[in-house]
């Protein structure tokens, strides 16, 4: 890399990183790691803090005529436990860990925030620090971010084991699925045990239901891969001497293209209403964890890309879309923008397992990234 942050600054966000990882939060959660971050800006910067409560957003002013460039880090954990003594900043929350990286796509973040101070730009610069990625919430929260603010272009990174240490990836057009969670709710009629007739028992459905909806999906023919995961199945209690009255079917439903998602939502929507007539069933559907597909403008990209050569940074090219979701595609349906991926290594442990840490290496990586990426409009180093 010819672009090197100040030493200093790296050791400092290194160490921020470890404080965020020992203390994990999940979605919507993030009151300690909000505070904390605040706190550190702060502390070692002079930007201007605007705080929406659960989320919040770090401000380099030049002038109201200049350009408005916009980063996007988030901040919440999973619901992972981490695996013990793995680091010696382990996470101190049970049963939750930043095994996803979103410390070190933060701490990244509060590094450039920091050159930036010392350095300078001639555009407006914003850093959003955005809670609830995983879930699909936070964006969707933050969206009024860049209408109030103006935003011109917007710009994200997610670290990517199984790619190159320290190596950048992108690509145009959607690098990431679409996806939603699905909770089919059947609602019947219990029976004692030894007269199953007198019921209406959603088990049947459900089962018929499971073993369709490959076949359903498969016979869609549609042009991008789409995927339906069975995520959990709930039939009546443990309650031997009573026939099941109601019941759930939980679903993840992802496609690489929105619309032919949404396409196949319906037929399943049309599945499970066909099931509950049949079997004199009641039935509702829920819907939480949605994302849209992520999609990346092309100049944009060709941005990332002039950086990355310019900061001699590898560059990798994308050679299809990641199956995984990721709410930063909330944004760019609203203005231009890309999110690029850095290497954590071709051996590193995969997201969210319990012995995935986030490399502190790759925190110089993204934040040079962030520099070059505002010195291709304007200088700053």
């Amino acid at each position: 890399m010819r672009h090197m942050i100040e030493k200093e600054i790296l050791e400092q966000a290194a160490a921020l990183r470890h404080e965020l990882h020992r203390h994990p939060e999940l979605s919507m959660q993030e009151t300690w790691t909000r505070k904390h971050l605040i706190q550190f800006l702060k502390e070692h910067t002079s930007l201007e803090i605007v705080d929406r409560g659960r989320w919040f957003y770090a401000v380099y002013h030049k002038d109201d005529s200049a350009k408005k460039i916009a980063f996007r880090a988030d901040f919440d954990a999973v619901p992972v436990q981490e695996a013990k003594e793995l680091v010696p900043y382990c996470s101190e929350n049970e049963g939750v860990g930043h095994k996803c990286g979103h410390d070190g796509h933060s701490a990244a973040l509060a590094a450039f925030a920091m050159q930036l101070d010392r350095c300078g730009a001639d555009c407006n610069v914003y850093l959003l620090f955005q809670h609830a990625e995983e879930t699909g919430q936070g964006a969707q929260e933050c969206l009024p971010f860049l209408k109030e603010n103006g935003i011109d272009e917007i710009f994200a990174v997610h670290n990517m084991p199984g790619l190159e240490l320290g190596a950048v990836a992108v690509a145009e057009g959607v690098v990431q699925y679409a996806s939603t969670g699905m909770t089919i709710s059947f609602q019947g009629l219990r029976s004692h045990a030894c007269y199953p007739e007198d019921g209406r028992n959603p088990a049947y459905a459900i089962s018929e239901m499971v073993v369709e909806l490959e076949k359903l999906r498969a016979a869609q023919k549609y042009q991008g891969l789409t995927l339906i995961t069975i995520i959990g199945i709930r039939v009546g209690e443990h309650a031997f001497g009573t026939g099941a009255g109601e019941g759930e079917l939980l679903l993840t439903v992802r496609g690489e293209n929105g619309e032919e998602l949404a396409d196949l939502i319906r037929h399943i929507e049309q599945m499970a209403e066909q099931k509950a007539a049949v079997y004199g069933l009641k039935w509702s559907v829920q819907y939480e964890d949605a994302f849209e597909d992520c999609f990346n403008h092309r100049e944009s990209v060709e941005k990332v890309r002039n950086a990355a050569e310019q900061a001699g940074i590898k560059l990798q090219d994308l050679e299809e879309p990641f199956r995984a979701s990721e709410d930063f595609g909330r944004f760019t349906k609203e203005v231009p923008g890309a999110i690029f991926y850095v290497g954590s290594g071709r051996e590193h442990p995969a997201l969210h397992t319990p012995d995935f840490d986030f490399p502190d290496e790759i925190l110089e990586v993204i934040a040079v990234m962030y520099c070059a990426l505002v010195k291709s409009e304007q200088k700053i180093l």
